[in-house]
């Protein structure tokens, strides 16, 4: 914990430090708790001698309200030190979850690329969640057995030291072994979490694909590898938690060994009556009473390897920075003319090529298409338009200005983004169109007529406040697509990036979403992809794509008439 880079030393400065009052208090309730554990075993020694030794009645209340009175404030100290320990708990892991999430919402598109929905969701609520109970039950247990254990053993001492160094002595047989479990105990709990995450990803995918898992009776299968993954989930548990319990099991061994140990030294001298029955009562049940705080303390150890194991996946996301980042002095000012120019740039995966050199011009206020098969790169311009991933070689540029040199905010600010997968969060309609901003009601009514929204909205029961369901399954495909264009339209951004966004919908429905698209990208930069050409064929220009280059620009007309590959698509088509 004094190495500043040791995972629960960050938890501890980043999270935990500033509920040092709660901790203090709850650790002066812990000393009481704990300490009335040895002054009921110091009690013991008068009762025994007094009451039943000496016949003194008298004693037999005092005796009675005392030990009455060390239960009484154990309790309080109990209740109250728990309720301060959980405020302190549940606050902390709440802010490193919310901390955890807006690192990770920052990084890069790749990241998200390589790393499964399950392996994020169990690193911000599973490992959390670990880490929240295991911290509170380490201090917990570490401050009040701590505590019971030093009283006991104080009391122990008292009696007789060299009955408790007897009872000790089976302790040096448990260092060996205690090692070998706490790796144990360790590689099991990385192996757990590592399960875990592969079974929430099982989880969200039957769950995000249960219409194309129902069409294509695929319920048995997917049940079946979610039984596996639990099943290996369950096998891991079991070992994790048989390593935790063999460490009070080792010190179950040692104790009773140093109990046979007192028995064989310390039975003559009470049958000599060298020791008195009451003092053998006090250092007995003083040994007794250590025995669970102990046990505690033991499984402590094991649960120390699970927060080690959570805590290292935590930081290990923590420490994970996104390549794609602003410079230190982005230009205050936003460029004053929207041409959106791609300049010789040239990007690959890996060792696949998707763009080689390319170069052009969306000027203001007109609308630029991009088509070409599928795999021609056309979506990748769009990611490097709004800086999703950087180029290889080359620069884009926004009036100029090479993007690299924008804040990220600023840039992204300046686009409006429809898709042909349009994702609707399950909130209100109303949310959804705003997405949180705080609209003024007449702005928002005209967004709603403009994209066409009020044509449906107004029919609902419940309007705008009507809920859009699980990524948006309450509505039609063609309704999701006009939510998203309002959205764009309130959004206000001077450059309009369309990309397949009539393509799945029906005549009617495309007719409508196309006027408002219209409507959308009047004096906007507008750069669309789409595969049915009757889309783009009133487009400024076209370029046509394919393998990664602009193999043909110009005019509708234009390119039908060259004969190249435009021609042979819009054959294609027709047919």
């Amino acid at each position: 914990m004094s190495d500043p880079g040791h995972p629960f030393a960050r938890l501890w400065r980043d999270y935990i430090r500033r509920y040092w009052p709660l901790l203090i208090a709850a650790a002066v309730l812990m000393t009481l708790e704990g300490a009335a554990v040895g002054v009921l075993a110091w009690m013991l020694e008068p009762l025994f001698d007094l009451v039943f030794v000496e016949r003194r009645s008298e004693m037999i209340v005092l005796v009675g309200l005392g030990i009455f009175g060390l239960f009484a404030l154990r309790a309080v100290a109990g209740v109250g030190q728990r309720i301060l320990l959980s405020k302190a708990a549940f606050e902390s892991s709440g802010r490193l979850q919310t901390d955890l999430l807006r690192h990770v919402v920052g990084l890069d598109n790749a990241y998200f690329a390589r790393s499964a929905p399950g392996l994020l969701i169990e690193r911000v609520q599973g490992d959390v969640r670990q880490v929240q109970s295991a911290w509170t039950v380490l201090l917990m247990g570490a401050g009040r057995d701590l505590v019971a254990l030093v009283s006991l053993l104080v009391v122990a001492i008292s009696v007789d030291p060299v009955w408790t160094l007897v009872a000790g002595v089976g302790a040096p047989l448990l260092i060996a072994p205690s090692l070998i479990v706490q790796r144990y105990i360790k590689r099991k709990s990385v192996r757990l979490r590592d399960i875990a995450e592969r079974r929430t990803t099982r989880l969200d995918e039957i769950f995000h694909g249960i219409t194309p898992i129902k069409l294509n009776a695929m319920e048995a299968y997917q049940a079946g590898r979610f039984e596996e993954a639990t099943d290996r989930m369950v096998r891991a548990s079991i070992r994790t938690q048989a390593g935790a319990a063999t460490a009070p099991a080792l010190l179950d061994l040692a104790v009773g060994f140093g109990f046979f140990a007192v028995l064989l030294y310390g039975g003559p001298q009470i049958v000599s009556g060298e020791k008195s029955v009451g003092e053998f009562m006090s250092f007995f049940t003083a040994m007794t009473l250590t025995f669970q705080p102990l046990r505690r303390l033991a499984a402590l150890s094991g649960l120390w390897q699970m927060l080690m194991a959570s805590l290292e996946r935590i930081y290990a996301l923590r420490d994970t920075v996104p390549v794609i980042t602003a410079p230190a002095t982005p230009p205050a000012a936003r460029p004053a003319r929207m041409d959106l120019a791609f300049e010789g740039v040239a990007l690959s995966y890996g060792d696949t090529a998707v763009l080689r050199g390319i170069d052009f011009t969306a000027a203001q206020g007109t609308t630029t298409a991009l088509v070409g098969p599928s795999g021609a790169g056309k979506t990748t311009v769009f990611n490097l338009a709004t800086r999703l991933v950087d180029p290889d070689a080359g620069r884009v540029t926004i009036g100029g200005t090479d993007i690299r040199a924008m804040a990220l905010g600023d840039l992204r600010g300046l686009f409006a983004v429809v898709t042909q997968e349009t994702l609707l969060f399950d909130e209100t309609l109303h949310e959804n169109v705003t997405l949180g901003r705080d609209v003024p009601p007449d702005r928002l009514r005209a967004a709603l007529d403009a994209a066409h929204v009020s044509d449906f909205v107004d029919r609902l029961p419940d309007g705008l406040d009507s809920p859009a369901g699980p990524r948006g399954g309450n509505l039609s495909g063609g309704q999701r697509q006009r939510i998203a264009i309002a959205r764009a339209l309130l959004r206000d951004a001077p450059i309009l990036l369309l990309d397949e966004a009539t393509s799945a919908l029906d005549t009617q429905s495309e007719a409508l979403v196309q006027e408002a698209l219209n409507r959308l990208s009047r004096d906007r930069t507008t750069l669309v992809i789409a595969h049915r050409l009757s889309t783009v064929r009133d487009a400024d220009r076209i370029l046509v794509m394919e393998a990664g280059r602009i193999v043909e620009r110009g005019t509708h007309a234009e390119l039908v008439a060259a004969g190249g590959l435009y021609t042979r698509l819009a054959a294609q088509q027709l047919a």
